[in-house]
């Protein structure tokens, strides 16, 4: 009875040290997302906080790998969900070139915004080369002109009276994700 105790209170110790140790882990990543999205959209009044919250976490839960304990890490996360928004969106605007509803002003719009987006996605390759190389600077710059893509594609709806962008929620998305990457390279070359 006393060595089954004993190895009972084996399994119950270590068990016990491995939920605490995976419970600190866990708020140490909410709270390093939390704290630099409180940072961030403190300091830019075009950055959600909660949107900002919810997508590093959510981009953190999939990527599977160990929770960031860096900003130089959150940095990396926003980058790759940068990279891979601008990817879905494409593919988004590749499916409603297909659509018959939308006529040639509209058709026109989407191809120029499918040319903005092809280019974004190098553009933010380039800048997550020049961060991981600490080139802070450029990775500035390179985030700053892929982000151009979600508002000159918007712009090019509105030249035409009554013309509703059948992107404007992706824009904004992906205008977002582009301020997060911004605002937390910005604290790490300040």
């Amino acid at each position: 009875m006393r060595i089954l105790l004993s190895s009972f209170s084996k399994i119950f110790i270590t068990i016990t040290i491995t939920f605490l140790m995976l419970f600190h882990s866990t708020i140490g990543c909410n709270n390093l997302i939390q704290n630099s999205c409180k940072k961030a959209s403190d300091g830019d009044p075009n950055l959600s906080y909660n949107f900002c919250v919810a997508s590093l976490e959510e981009a953190n839960s999939k990527s599977h790998g160990q929770s960031p304990d860096h900003l130089e890490q959150l940095v990396l996360i926003s980058l790759n969900l940068t990279i891979s928004n601008a990817t879905k969106i494409n593919s988004t605007i590749l499916k409603l070139l297909k659509d018959k509803r939308f006529d040639k002003y509209a058709k026109d719009c989407l191809k120029a915004c499918s040319e903005l987006y092809s280019d974004a996605i190098p553009t933010l390759q380039e800048a997550l080369c020049a961060f991981r190389s600490k080139d802070f600077p450029k990775a500035n710059v390179e985030v700053s002109s892929a982000m151009d893509a979600s508002s000159t594609c918007e712009d090019g709806f509105k030249d035409k009276k009554g013309e509703v962008s059948p992107l404007r929620k992706e824009n904004d998305v992906f205008f977002q994700l582009n301020v997060i990457s911004l605002a937390f390279i910005n604290t790490l070359s300040s």
